[in-house]
């Protein structure tokens, strides 16, 4: 081999040791720096978890930075009305197939995720969609549901026949809208019931200033239409803003109960409302009575500082009451929670 060829393996030998020797340095420093981000995102998020306007008196947070949950959640919606349609007096009791859902939960310095599971869903049988979302802070709450179903059944009564509807027969999108501002945030806690983020450690209440919002459609689907051609063709239309003012109180029993009230009534503001009937719109009636209401109720046992389970219920109620008859809408969900801190 000649002299420039051994020369030119001696520095490529050179470079290559080279490259060895600085790719741990790279990756040490691209994990320190990884590690410096990691901290510096977490005291930012600690900074903001403690930053807190409560009376810590009252409320606190509680121990650890995680907390873990397994929730059981089950939702519902039932429609009942009662008038008077083209000289024919009807009533009716309906009500959506309840969902059942499984989820595994998790919050870390107040940010939350989680995952659900729907067992009748994964085998075909609940074919309904719907989405919930809350969030809770200091000052104020919100509640959102979107609901799209197919699943509306029960009777019918018209004169004096019974008519059987059933799944599939209607089409139906919901939203319902609640948001909450608590005066007394000091001392009294959403979050503490509703969220495990904080611990009430002294009983409080406060008034609430709210809006609520209902708004979406039902129709009649072309399976109800091939099925039985004299059906009538109904399509409604509707959209709800109500604003109203209640009270929640969170009482604290021993060391380790908690039990949560609240209510919210809201007069409704602003309604759009459409109704058609095999294409034909009918006239709107002189609405005497109109209001959408919004409840809660929980109870929570902390077991210790770091282990705790309990119940929650939501409710949305509407009640539309004009010259044509009474409509009268529940939407509510239900949950079980066990839970611990780490």
């Amino acid at each position: 081999m000649s002299k420039k060829g051994r020369i030119g393996i001696g520095v490529c030998l050179m470079v290559l040791w080279g490259i060895l020797l600085a790719y741990p340095s790279n990756i040490l420093a691209q994990k320190r720096t990884l590690r410096q981000k990691i901290a510096r995102l977490d005291s930012t998020l600690s900074a903001r978890y403690y930053k807190i306007p409560y009376d810590t008196n009252y409320v606190i947070r509680p121990v650890g930075r995680w907390t873990l949950k397994v929730r059981y959640n089950q939702t519902g919606n039932t429609f009942h009305t009662k008038g008077t349609l083209k000289g024919i007096t009807s009533k009716s009791d309906l009500s959506t197939t309840r969902k059942n859902t499984i989820s595994l939960g998790a919050s870390y310095r107040g940010l939350s995720a989680s995952f659900s599971l729907n067992p009748a869903k994964m085998k075909g049988i609940y074919k309904d969609y719907e989405l919930n979302l809350n969030y809770f802070s200091s000052r104020i709450s919100l509640d959102f549901s979107y609901q799209r179903s197919e699943s509306l059944s029960g009777d019918i009564h018209l004169a004096d026949r019974v008519q059987q509807l059933e799944q599939g027969d209607l089409a139906m999108k919901i939203v319902n809208i609640a948001g909450y501002y608590a005066f007394n945030y000091r001392k009294f806690s959403f979050p503490a019931a509703f969220n495990q983020n904080f611990i009430q450690r002294r009983s409080a209440g406060s008034w609430l200033a709210g809006i609520s919002y209902q708004g979406g459609s039902i129709n009649t689907t072309e399976d109800l239409k091939t099925r039985r051609p004299e059906a009538h063709d109904v399509s409604l239309k509707f959209g709800h803003l109500g604003l109203g003012a209640g009270y929640g109180y969170n009482l604290v029993l021993g060391k380790n109960w908690l039990l949560h009230l609240s209510a919210l009534p809201t007069f409704v503001v602003y309604n759009r409302n459409k109704l058609m009937l095999n294409d034909e719109e009918l006239e709107a009636k002189h609405m005497r009575f109109h209001m959408i209401f919004n409840e809660r109720v929980a109870i929570i046992y902390n077991f210790s500082k770091r282990y705790f389970a309990g119940a929650t219920l939501v409710m949305n109620n509407s009640v539309y009451d004009n010259d044509a008859g009474i409509i009268n809408q529940n939407k509510w969900r239900a949950r079980a929670i066990v839970g611990m801190r780490l």
